[in-house]
């Protein structure tokens, strides 16, 4: 309220106006100086490299009108959804979109009819709720309110959410983001619109919290797809804070050269698809981050005919495209290369082609590695002393199948040929004959490697007596059989 001696000069017109211009001349001083927008007439136009940080008023906002000199008229106003409150004498006034300052001079400039050089301040009591949209490459795009935090109106301790706080709500940037082009977009009085672009990833490095902007009702995040991905970055910015949680099960599909193809819901914990521990699986057991390598293991481990230098991550976007990404694994066991072991997300597929030439020596180390199984199954069955399943290393050769069966029998064993029967991804069963050669290394024609779920039957000799035949065996062995004179082999 000013007191009496303040008020009788203003009553004098010519030394009331002249302290009044005077008076007008310093806030537009302090307002440029303290980068405060002046009233719409007189405002610069915005520029998209600074955004407008101040607070303008909408709908749910509580303020004070305070008029000075006239108590009466002085009073708190809930602002409606549509921005117009109505005060006595001049009825309804808008204040949707303007800040404090502007409001105050709109609100006197309608009293200026009614009373001499009006003195009118706005004071903003309790804000409302920040009311954003998060869309582009987050984990659940859409509409959000943000609370404010600490005090409200006046008191100093308030706290407005910032753009990491937005992106935490939406659960978390994509794996596919490019966090370095993230925009903010931002209106601006009842017409404009703003837009800045942040560098979240130089938050991550630097640690400059001038990328962290605060929020105001109505601003909208976008976070745009990469074009080129980087593994590194994609690591980085699954460690930071404001990337989906490391902890939420995503779903995964991996198919070709795997033992057990299909989709896996990949967990912190050590379970299979089901959610139960794996069976049989002839695997270490899976652990750490989600990531390819883990994938493989949960799908059984990769055949000996896989391409480990060329395998592939699909991963689709919030645009509706999908990101092709090389894993080149060789590189990954060579040189400890971690940035090849990428970090999977839901609904990403992996493929691991068939490599199109088998170098032994190469599979004999992939055989020692965690993307292969500890144990494959085999079935030698017939004239070998020890008949039935038996558990190989991976990438075992036929010859090491048959010892590993105890040998031929040699009263009875046909020594010179066997049959390798393989029941192919696609459901279809094929059956070659293979010379044995026990001197011969790794070869395709005599001394093949093996594949799981792959029979070696070893015929009898013609010696043998005719009611002593490979028809007996029974089991799962005999659905092998059936299999076999089913498709007529």
């Amino acid at each position: 309220m000013l007191n009496k001696s303040l008020s009788k000069i203003l009553i004098q017109p010519a030394v009331g106006m002249a302290l009044l211009t005077a008076v007008n001349a310093a806030v537009s001083s302090a307002s440029l100086a303290q980068g405060q927008p002046l009233p719409p007439t007189t405002q610069p136009p915005i520029t998209q490299t600074q955004l407008d940080t101040n607070y303008s008023l909408g709908g749910g906002d509580l303020i004070r009108v305070n008029v000075f000199e006239v108590p009466e008229y002085t009073g708190e106003y809930q602002i409606p959804p549509g921005g117009a409150i109505n005060l006595p004498l001049i009825g309804s006034v808008s204040v949707l979109g303007l800040t404090t300052e502007q409001a105050s001079d709109e609100i006197a400039r309608r009293y200026a009819r009614f009373l001499k050089r009006p003195l009118i301040s706005v004071n903003l009591l309790s804000p409302r709720p920040i009311n954003i949209f998060v869309a582009g490459e987050v984990t659940r795009p859409g509409a959000y309110t943000l609370n404010l935090s600490g005090g409200a109106g006046n008191n100093p301790g308030v706290q407005y959410p910032t753009v990491l706080a937005a992106l935490t709500t939406a659960q978390g940037v994509t794996l596919a983001a490019d966090v370095t082009q993230v925009e903010l977009r931002r209106r601006i009085g009842r017409s404009s619109e703003q837009a800045v672009t942040l560098n979240l990833k130089e938050l991550i490095q630097t640690g400059k919290l001038s990328q962290d902007i605060t929020l105001r009702d109505g601003d909208t995040i976008v976070v745009p797809t990469a074009t080129n991905f980087n593994v590194a970055e994609s690591r980085n910015i699954f460690a930071s804070n404001f990337a989906a949680s490391q902890t939420t099960p995503r779903t995964v599909t991996i198919i070709g050269e795997v033992n057990r193809p299909g989709s896996y819901l990949v967990t912190p914990a050590n379970t299979d698809a089901q959610g139960g521990a794996t069976p049989n699986s002839g695997t270490t057991t899976p652990n750490g981050l989600p990531n390819v390598t883990r994938v493989i293991q949960l799908a059984g481990g990769i055949t000996a005919q896989a391409d480990v230098r060329n395998l592939k991550l699909r991963r689709p976007t919030r645009t509706g495209s999908e990101q092709s990404i090389d894993i080149n694994l060789w590189q990954l066991l060579q040189s400890g290369d971690a940035n090849q072991d990428i970090i999977v997300q839901d609904g990403d597929t992996i493929v691991i082609p068939t490599a199109t030439e088998i170098n032994p020596a190469e599979a004999t180390q992939l055989a020692t590695t965690t993307l292969s199984p500890t144990r494959i199954q085999v079935g030698v069955v017939g004239e070998v002393k020890k008949p039935g399943l038996t558990d190989v290393q991976p990438n075992s050769s036929l010859n090491q199948a048959i010892l590993a069966a105890g040998g031929f029998n040699d009263a009875r064993a046909s020594s010179k040929a066997v049959d390798l029967i393989r029941l192919n991804p696609n459901g279809s069963v094929t059956k070659r004959i293979v010379k044995v050669d026990f001197s011969a290394g790794i070869n395709e024609q005599t001394n093949p490697i093996l594949r799981n779920n792959d029979v070696v039957v070893v015929n009898r000799s013609g010696s043998a007596k005719t009611g002593d035949t490979v028809n007996t065996i029974t089991g799962p062995l005999g659905v092998i059989f059936n299999l076999l004179n089913l498709f007529g082999l």
